[in-house]
């Protein structure tokens, strides 16, 4: 008797692989490769969340009203304009289901974030894939790549898992010389970690152009990432669309409470990013002290560093031997970067520790 036969597209996906958070031999590890926030999330999204959690028998609001209120108050943003999911990586998805299909093209940047390549695939679309600008995006390269069949072009901006970050300037110039049939996605996952001074404008962009969808998450600084609760923001034509085909009841009660309480913690978020700041800058300072081992650190907007092993032992060796020392972080073969690690920012102690253990697996190479 035959089986049932997928799509050939289907079967072309490469399952996405997340992040180690225990060793071969089952033993719990530093967990310092799925970019969480180590901090944990506000004491207010806490008891937010177990207030909601006794409220188990209803549905959640299909519409998570009171969670695009908050947001649209915060970001002085339209609320009808707004779509939540559960996690961004959702609202990736229903963009891509919305306009893309079998024989259209869907670009994204080299060492982008893997859900782009899934998402382009999972509806027939042709993953293009536009040159990187040392780990970093290319406006012209993906420029250069824009077709009559491009329907969709994702950037996340920071970059994930390079750790880089495109201006202001060329995010709107990309904008720009796009064809208008063309859906500019800015998967701001990270935009929380960037200064003031840095933002690239993605918002206002959504605000003004028929064609920018920008998307957000409570997964990384608000630290909710059990929760999957992600939102977007663009043109009412564009939300409507992504609308029709969104599940309904995608975001838990639990979820959104929680996400509301965490966007009025302001004082969580500035503590969070402050401590980034300087652990990420104290971790990339001891890792740049290894250069004579032929180690490069991309420089990070994020809460993590991309580290290059140009030297003697390679990125898959010292991924095997931060394991056995009990840290696990990412090595990403599957997505070109074979050899590099993205390394996670995580509490004093474990990036203290992530940096003991990487300058002893080195020196003890040597």
């Amino acid at each position: 008797m035959s089986a049932p036969k997928p799509k050939d597209w289907i079967m072309g996906i490469a399952p996405y692989v997340p992040g180690k958070s225990s060793g071969d031999d089952g033993r719990k590890l530093v967990k310092l490769s799925a970019n969480e926030n180590p901090l944990g999330c506000s004491p207010d999204a806490t008891a937010a969340l177990n207030a909601a959690s006794t409220s188990v028998d209803r549905y959640p609001d299909p519409g998570s009203t009171k969670l695009r209120e908050a947001l649209a108050a915060k970001y002085d943003l339209d609320p009808a304009r707004i779509i939540c999911g559960t996690g961004s990586d959702d609202v990736l998805h229903l963009a891509a289901n919305a306009f893309s299909g079998p024989g259209d093209e869907i670009i994204y940047v080299r060492y982008g974030f893997a859900v782009y390549d899934i998402a382009a695939r999972r509806y027939g679309g042709t993953p293009v894939i536009a040159d990187d600008a040392d780990y970093g995006t290319d406006v012209d390269a993906i420029l250069a790549k824009v077709t009559d069949r491009t329907r969709v072009i994702f950037i996340a901006n920071p970059n994930n898992p390079t750790g880089t970050f495109a201006s202001r300037a060329e995010i709107a110039r990309l904008q720009s010389e796009l064809p208008g049939h063309v859906l500019l996605v800015l998967d701001g996952a990270y935009a929380e970690y960037l200064d003031a001074s840095e933002d690239d404008g993605a918002l206002e962009l959504a605000e003004t152009k028929a064609n920018v969808l920008v998307t957000r998450t409570f997964s990384k600084i608000h630290g909710l990432a059990a929760e999957r609760i992600g939102w977007g923001y663009a043109s009412s034509e564009i939300i409507g669309a992504m609308n029709r085909i969104r599940l309904p009841f995608n975001v838990t009660t639990a979820g959104q409470e929680a996400a509301v309480a965490a966007l009025a913690a302001d004082n969580f978020v500035a503590s969070s990013r402050v401590h980034n700041a300087k652990w990420r800058r104290w971790l990339s300072d001891e890792i740049n002290g290894l250069g004579n081992h032929g180690l490069r650190v991309v420089p990070s907007h994020t809460n993590f560093l991309l580290v290059l092993f140009e030297g003697k032992m390679t990125a898959e060796q010292v991924n095997a031997a931060l394991m056995t020392k009990g840290y696990a972080v990412r090595w990403l073969p599957g997505q070109g970067l074979i050899n590099g690690l993205r390394m996670t920012i995580g509490t004093e102690d474990e990036t203290r520790g992530l940096a003991g253990a990487l300058r002893e697996i080195l020196e003890t190479a040597d």
